[in-house]
């Protein structure tokens, strides 16, 4: 959509200019400078924010001396720019033309005040630059630590030319090698034969680089001492800080522009030996997409109090996100990690009421339950389902081995046989109704991992033999049975409910209203637990029974046992206590934690969007569940009025016309921004983490982050490198990124070789 500038007879509009737009200042005294030079009456009732977010003035309305160019790709303004240059006389030539942004005319009380206001200003300004004046000739060094304004009036010598080249010319590898996800290290040092010296990666790209004809590199090269390293570890890792930082800014300026997001984390991965959480914002981009994007990795805590400190001072200080601004926040954790992120979304709910805690869109509910369920045996399970799932996607032979057990095991009901196979080349292990394909499934992977291991023809390498015995032995063990039987009968209470929730906008809708429902199933089986269970034990016992796997307890109860000769615990009667009743007691919980009565509010709001409208007759009240984001909407008092025409507009509609089914439809109707109170609040509804993204487009920073974490060997793995890799078709800023390394690391005179280290010389 193009900008269009607000000045009075300015037609000039962003798609017909290579001129910068610049949008109106929030700061409430600077923005109503800005209108009163416009000279235009209709924007003085307007807000700061409702100036700054529908209104622009182009570069032409500004001095020079206010507009600094950082870049080819950045132009920005000076804190204290005020517009000055306006037409205000042009359409008096033409005074039968109808003019759309009207000149406010003056009386001459208002001149006179205008001028006075002009004369005391540039009165003040007087003293201030005298003082400066003085200051900066009895204090010479003052001059160079001044304000920027001072520095970029300074031509730079030849010295300084040249080294912004030289620096400009190591990040353009360093960002080479991050968006190719080429390491820093190059061979390790057990590789290299003794008295050999072999540049790591970085050096070795610098190295072509001199030799392919740079001159800048060269000249740089040929005047460093020989036992110095060409670009230190120590400047490497400052230089990439700056890469990191430059590349989530570009991210996070659109994150600020729409005001609205949310934070998600994904599962903790293992960085250079660290763990590290990596963090996902949600936001609306100005076309009104709906994008999830990596902006980092954050350092895993321990401790849970710890982590959450750390967690909010990244993201508010170090990122400058402002947190009033977070509608929703979903962590998405494996086993033995729920309860501490728990604690970190608490922490933040105490501080941001409205950053409601809920459910990522991304994965399955059952499968979120069951990691967060506090038993060491469902731990335990979770992770050797993973693995017998990954052990089987590393050949297509595996697959095909596993495929041609299940042809022989379903002959009988060779459509359910067909079906599994189908299962079995996807990623199962997250679908909602994992386990009940797991305890179809377990005969055949318990026949098949056998086969492997005790193949006589030797198909098979040591390593996949040996794998397939360790798998085996822990798919057929009594304790694994009963955790995946009591799972898939607790969970499939949920089943049905969870996948309405990763379903069409109108089955979440409806899904919030069937929670109650839910929660009642639950609680029957919970005041019944000891009937239930004994089902549930009775076929885990005739599973075990059909593998021939025998039934016993865990060593470490039947060793307690046997120091205990009163205790007359059965089996059945131990995995009640220990299994059934806390997973129970904790999905009711859970569920009641994470839809909570804010998030059930919000999700009542999708009755705006208008297929949801007409499945309810247009017979909605969303003004009553909208009432949280009042705060959020740009004309709440006209909040009811405006949702009765927005129901009148789809219930009157033309025969030809479909309502939209989701809230990106929605959001890219042409007449949207007629009902500003229904774009802000589809916009938020549209960050909360549990609504998909509906256009796989913008969901790249997941799936980029997936490939990196799949193609990266873990000790090469790098948090900045990684930044740079899954954001590549970000536009950076080479000067920005010269110019940060300077103010930070150096000084005018300084050369970045100061920061080499030695090494033996070669």
């Amino acid at each position: 959509m193009p900008n269009f500038c607000a000045a009075p007879n300015c037609t000039r509009k962003s798609t017909q200019s290579d001129l910068a737009f610049f949008r109106f200042p929030r700061d409430p005294a600077r923005c109503q400078k800005w209108v009163e030079n416009c000279r235009r009456a209709d924007l003085e009732d307007k807000t700061p924010d409702q100036l700054n977010k529908h209104y622009r003035l182009c570069a032409k309305h500004f001095e020079t001396s206010m507009i600094c160019r950082t870049s080819p790709y950045r132009t920005v303004l000076r804190d204290n720019a005020i517009p000055t240059i306006f037409d205000l006389t042009s359409h008096l030539n033409n005074p039968h033309s109808r003019h759309r942004k009207r000149i406010k005319e003056l009386s001459e009380d208002e001149i006179r005040t205008l001028k006075q206001k002009k004369i005391d200003e540039t009165s003040e300004q007087e003293p201030k630059h005298k003082e400066v004046n003085n200051s900066n000739a009895q204090n010479p060094s003052a001059e160079e630590g001044g304000e920027e304004q001072d520095e970029d009036i300074l031509p730079l010598t030849l010295e300084e030319k040249e080294n912004k080249e030289y620096l400009k010319s190591l990040f353009e590898i360093l960002i080479l090698m991050g968006k190719q996800n080429i390491p820093l290290d190059g061979h390790e040092a057990d590789e290299i034969p003794e008295g050999l010296f072999t540049p790591d990666n970085f050096q070795a790209l610098l190295e072509c680089r001199i030799n392919s004809g740079e001159e800048v590199l060269r000249k740089r090269f040929e005047t460093t001492a020989v036992n110095t390293l060409f670009c230190s570890k120590t400047q490497q890792k400052q230089m990439l800080e700056i890469c990191e930082s430059c590349i989530r800014e570009e991210t996070l300026r659109e994150v600020r522009d729409s005001h609205f997001f949310s934070i998600i984390t994904d599962d903790v991965v293992d960085i250079a030996g660290e763990e590290h959480l990596p963090v996902l914002v949600r936001f609306v981009d100005e076309a009104h997409n709906l994008r999830e994007e990596f902006v980092g990795f954050l350092p895993y805590e321990a401790d849970a109090e710890i982590l959450a400190v750390k967690f909010h001072t990244t993201i508010t200080e170090k990122w400058g996100l402002n947190m009033e601004y977070c509608r929703g926040q979903a962590y998405i954790v494996s086993s033995g990690f729920s309860s501490k992120m728990k604690v970190v979304a608490s922490r933040l709910l105490e501080k941001y009421p409205q950053a409601i805690y809920t459910l990522c869109s991304s994965c399955a509910l059952n499968m979120w339950l069951a990691k967060s369920v506090p038993v060491t045996g469902v731990s335990v399970a979770l992770g050797t389902i993973e693995e017998v799932c990954s052990f089987f996607h590393r050949s297509p032979q595996l697959l095909l081995e596993l495929e041609n057990v299940i042809s022989v095991l379903f002959q009988n009901n060779e459509e359910r046989g067909k079906e599994l196979k189908g299962i079995c080349r996807s990623q199962w292990t997250g679908r909602h109704d994992a386990f009940e394909i797991l305890v179809d499934l377990l005969h055949a992977l318990v026949l098949c991992l056998d086969g492997i291991n005790s193949d006589t023809n030797v198909r098979w390498n040591n390593y996949i033999a040996g794998r397939a015995f360790v798998l085996c032995s822990a798919i057929t063990d009594f304790d694994f049975i009963v955790t995946i039987v009591v799972l898939k009968n607790v969970l499939s209470f949920t089943r049905a409910f969870g996948k309405n929730l990763q379903g069409q906008t109108s089955d979440v809708f409806f899904a919030a209203s069937s929670l109650t429902a839910v929660l009642h199933s639950l609680n029957e089986v919970m005041e019944n637990i000891e009937v239930y269970h004994e089902f549930w034990f009775e076929e885990a016992t005739n599973l075990a029974t059909k593998l021939d796997i025998q039934m016993k307890l865990p060593g470490k109860f039947r060793r307690a046992q046997h120091s205990n000769l009163e205790s007359q615990l059965t089996s059945e009667s131990y995995y009640k206590e220990t299994l059934s009743v806390p997973t129970v007691e904790h999905i009711i919980q859970e569920l009641k934690d994470i839809f909570s009565e804010q998030h059930l509010k919000a999700l009542k709001c999708l009755s705006l969007v208008p297929s949801v409208m007409g499945q309810l007759k247009f017979n909605t009240s969303e003004e009553h569940h909208a009432d949280m984001y009042r705060s959020d909407l740009p004309n709440p008092d006209t909040l009811s009025a405006e949702l009765h025409c927005w129901r009148i507009k789809w219930k009157h509609r033309g025969k030809d016309i479909e309502l939209p089914s989701t809230i990106y439809e929605a959001l890219h109707l042409p007449d949207i921004k007629f009902f500003p109170n229904v774009y802000a609040l589809l916009k938020v509804l549209c960050i909360l983490p549990v609504m998909k993204v509906e256009n796989e487009r913008y969901e790249n920073g997941r799936k980029r982050l997936k490939a990196y974490l799949r193609n990266t060997l873990t000790d090469q793995r790098s948090s900045n490198l990684a930044l740079l890799n899954i954001n590549f078709d970000i536009k950076h800023d080479l000067d920005l990124m010269v110019d940060t390394y300077i103010k930070l690391y150096t000084n005018k005179s300084e050369l970045p070789t100061d920061n080499s280290e030695t090494i033996e010389n070669t």
